[in-house]
C-alpha cells in the first residue's frame, strides 16, 4: 500500500470520501462550463474535504497552515494533503499548471482581482457553481457563488492539477 493511501486512510474517516462523492454527484452550474462530479478521484475527494475543513480559517497573507491561509495557501494545503505539489502563488499556479476549458470539483479557478491582468486570486471549484477560497484581510475561508458579476468579470481561467 502506498504511503499516500495509508496516510489518507488514517487522516480521514473512512466514510468521508463516499459521503463527499454522494454530495457532489450531479453538481454543475450554468455560468461556468463544468462536468459532472461522477468518477471523482480519491485525490479530488481529499482536496475538497481539506478545503471544506478549512472553512472559517482566518485569512493571513502568505499563510499556508490551518492557523491562517491566503488564497494560494489554501490551495497549497488542500493539494499537499492529497499528495499533489502545486506552485506557491496564484500567479505561478496560473502560469505553470495545465489550463482546462471545463472545470470539475477540485479544479482551480483564477481571477484578476488586482486589475493588473495577472492571476491575483485563486479558488477551488466545489461544483454547483461555487468555489471555496480565502477572500482577503479581515475575512475567513468561505464558499462563494461564481454567478456574481464580481467573479464573472474577473475570471481568467481554470487549471486541473489533480487526476
Amino acid at each position: 500500500m502506498s504511503a499516500c493511501r495509508l496516510a489518507c486512510r488514517t487522516a480521514l474517516p473512512p466514510w468521508l470520501p463516499a459521503m463527499l462523492l454522494l454530495w457532489l454527484a450531479g453538481c454543475a452550474g450554468p455560468d461556468l462550463a463544468t462536468r459532472d462530479a461522477g468518477g471523482l478521484s480519491m485525490e479530488r475527494a481529499m482536496i475538497l474535504a481539506e478545503a471544506r475543513q478549512a472553512l472559517g480559517t482566518p485569512y493571513r497573507y502568505g499563510g499556508e497552515t490551518p492557523s491562517g491561509l491566503d488564497c494560494s495557501g489554501l490551495v497549497q494545503l488542500a493539494y499537499s494533503r492529497a499528495g499533489i505539489s502545486v506552485p506557491r502563488t496564484s500567479s505561478q499556479q496560473f502560469d505553470r499548471l495545465p489550463p482546462i476549458d471545463t472545470a470539475r470539483p477540485g479544479d482551480l479557478l483564477f481571477f484578476d482581482t488586482s486589475g493588473g491582468g495577472d492571476a491575483s486570486h485563486v479558488g477551488i471549484y466545489l461544483g454547483n457553481n461555487r468555489m471555496v477560497h480565502a477572500p482577503g484581510r479581515g475575512r475567513q475561508v468561505t464558499t462563494t457563488p461564481l454567478g456574481l458579476d464580481y467573479w464573472q468579470e474577473r475570471f481568467l481561467g481554470a487549471a486541473a492539477p489533480a487526476p
